[in-house]
């Protein structure tokens, strides 16, 4: 039996990356400070992976720490050897080694901003280290470098995010603003859920590198796994696993035109992909208690839009859904980033000719072709994906499964 040590671990994908890694029981142990010594002890866990706050607590409590775990002083992984002995390690070192590696960018003669102080921080300050920074700096919430005096700072070359800030369900929140930072290199935030926290989507906005924690999270669970049972897994191995992870973790959601198809094509998908379909416009009929061209007649089309938001928030931030959206979701500038966070988005370009206006308020009032002309230019900007959508459901959701590859 191995498992995720931690205080909270609702939100966790650990069990099922380890279970794309290796055939073993994997579970959770959420367990308060005056429970560690006892759950440590316990000799039915063969070994397990420690999460915030225990990386640097559950030390005092092993029999051996490997050299590199010690030098940087936080374990993430524990097993317990064939004499009963728990050895520590932190793969957290290897994960953040290959999430910097992987984004091609030079750490020789950096600086360095690592935004928190915990274990992850740590790891990430010996790897950065290891790689040829010239100066590593630690921001803390009170200590000597902290958020208010960060303009001291505004010549760093790179900032690591290893702080909660921006984390599910939080995902509005960002650590700091990257206004007055001139020379960013790369910025890389720790957090994998949302896939892209604010900072990272601040970040692709003024063109600078951006990386999520996931390839991390992988990592660090391919080398605890390979410990665990003292076997090698392969780069193509590690790679299957974050692209299958990926895909479970974001919402696919559909966009396009009223009519176009979008939750007779979502149903399909749901049903293919496993996955839970969310209809926005069946969400607020449900909140508002009457149909949509009631609402339209009574709240304008504004008062519709704030609560399609609310709704997009609602299920957006969460993960691994089909989302089909209403055909005017991309005319609200502020839907862009709830959708660029977790999802990936898919725009169905359905003829004009071949859509319905039955129900549709804006495409009987505007004309279907000039909503299109107006909507085309958004479609294409929210959208990672563009799809043909002439044809029949199946052959919509064919070539959506197909560019999902």
């Amino acid at each position: 039996m191995y498992g995720l040590l931690g205080k909270k671990l609702s939100h966790s994908y650990s069990p099922f990356i380890h279970s794309l890694f290796a055939d073993y029981e994997y579970l959770l142990f959420e367990k308060s400070e005056e429970e560690l010594a006892d759950f440590v002890s316990d000799g039915n866990v063969e070994g397990f992976n420690v999460t915030i706050p225990y990386k640097k607590t559950v030390m005092k409590y092993l029999d051996l720490i490997d050299r590199s775990a010690e030098a940087i002083g936080s374990v993430n992984t524990v097993v317990r050897l064939s004499d009963g002995r728990l050895k520590g390690y932190n793969t957290d070192y290897f994960g953040f080694m290959s999430l910097i590696k992987k984004s091609g960018i030079s750490i020789v003669g950096a600086k360095a901003l690592i935004l928190g102080t915990g274990g992850a921080s740590l790891a990430a300050g010996a790897v950065l280290s290891e790689l040829g920074a010239a100066e590593t700096v630690f921001i803390s919430r009170s200590g000597e470098n902290n958020y208010t005096n960060i303009e001291r700072h505004f010549d760093a070359d790179i900032i690591v995010n290893a702080t909660p800030v921006g984390m599910y369900p939080d995902c509005e929140s960002s650590p700091l603003s990257l206004e007055g930072f001139k020379g960013l290199r790369a910025v890389y935030d720790l957090i994998y859920n949302p896939a892209r926290t604010r900072l990272l989507l601040e970040a692709e906005e003024k063109g600078i590198p951006a990386f999520s924690g996931l390839r991390m999270l992988v990592e660090q669970a391919r080398r605890a796994s390979e410990i665990f049972t003292d076997s090698e897994i392969s780069d193509e191995e590690s790679e299957r696993a974050l692209r299958t992870v990926e895909l479970s973790m974001k919402n696919i959601t559909l966009i396009g035109m009223p009519g176009c198809g979008k939750t007779t094509v979502g149903k399909i998908l749901a049903n293919r992909l496993s996955k839970e379909l969310v209809d926005t416009d069946e969400e607020i009929i449900k909140s508002a208690g009457r149909d949509i061209p009631s609402i339209f007649s009574e709240e304008k089309e504004e008062g519709f839009r704030k609560r399609e938001t609310e709704i997009l928030k609602k299920f957006c931030y969460q993960s691994g859904r089909i989302i089909a959206s209403g055909g005017g979701i991309v005319t609200v500038d502020k839907n862009y980033l709830i959708l660029k966070q977790n999802c990936i988005t898919v725009f169905i370009n359905r003829s004009t000719d071949a859509l319905p206006t039955d129900g549709r308020p804006l495409s009987q009032t505007v004309g279907k072709e000039e909503l299109y002309r107006k909507r085309l230019p958004l479609y294409r900007k929210f959208c990672d994906i563009e799809i043909d959508g002439n044809g029949t459901p199946d052959e919509v959701a064919d070539r959506i499964t197909e560019a999902l590859k």
